[in-house]
């Protein structure tokens, strides 16, 4: 097996989901994680080579203490993942502004916290990777996506706008895009999930594409294909779509 290229792996959202495989995949490979989540009991099963530090990252200073935390323990960090994420099906019979803010806060916000502490230590070193998981979702609005859809879009529009600047000062940006993975969030569904996938293949994916330093990691490709190509179709034809596909109407 090729050797990762990195040493030190801090992953939010490490206590359930993607984050958490990708932090056993890791650790499984001999990469020190420092894991990250609000279940701070999730986080201690998680195994050997896994470091525990709680944390929620809509809190910025915490966010900042606990990076300054991990290095001072394992060393620089060479690789952020950030897939510590809410979701919540919109009833738009039940439209209220908390499930928007809340989405944005803990999905968008928590990542641009994490990127305020680490951005500085990596410009300095001149190296780093830092990776976000958004969705294909974030791609066209969707029923029921309507809170959590947008701050996918706003994590993919960050990416794209921050990508030339933070590789110029010598630091790596991906954006990763998933399907629908079996996790406790898709678990609120009440509607078939095409091409579902398990979070471990999901995870083994991200990684593939974070050691190749891909800009945009996206998986299943059939899916993602078809998303893409939702975004060309004319508004009538898509609103058709939907109607048909989604809503059954």
């Amino acid at each position: 097996m090729q050797a990762l290229p990195w040493k030190v792996v801090w992953i939010t959202g490490a206590s359930t989901g993607i984050g958490r495989e990708i932090a056993l995949q890791l650790a499984g490979q001999g990469v020190t994680v420092a894991a990250s989540a609000r279940s701070a009991d999730k986080l201690v099963s998680l195994g050997p080579n896994i470091r525990p530090y709680p944390l929620d990252v809509t809190d910025r200073q915490a966010v900042l203490a606990t990076l300054e935390t991990i290095e001072g323990d394992l060393g620089p960090v060479d690789l952020a993942v950030m897939a510590a994420g809410t979701y919540s099906p919109l009833d738009v019979e039940k439209f209220g502004a908390p499930l928007f803010e809340a989405a944005m806060t803990t999905n968008y916000l928590g990542v641009v916290n994490c990127l305020s502490g680490l951005l500085p230590r990596m410009f300095r070193r001149r190296r780093g990777h830092v990776a976000w998981v958004a969705s294909v979702a974030g791609f066209v609005g969707l029923p029921k996506a309507a809170a959590y859809g947008p701050s996918k879009a706003a994590l993919i529009n960050l990416a794209e706008s921050l990508k030339v600047d933070l590789e110029l000062r010598g630091v790596t940006v991906s954006v990763v895009n998933p399907g629908f993975v079996e996790t406790p969030l898709t678990a609120q569904n009440d509607f078939a999930m095409p091409f579902l996938m398990q979070a471990p293949e999901a995870a083994r994916l991200t990684i593939e594409g974070l050691k190749r330093r891909r800009f945009e990691i996206s998986y299943p490709w059939r899916f993602v294909l078809i998303m893409k190509l939702a975004r060309l179709m004319p508004y009538g034809l898509f609103f058709r779509l939907i109607k048909r596909t989604v809503l059954k109407a």
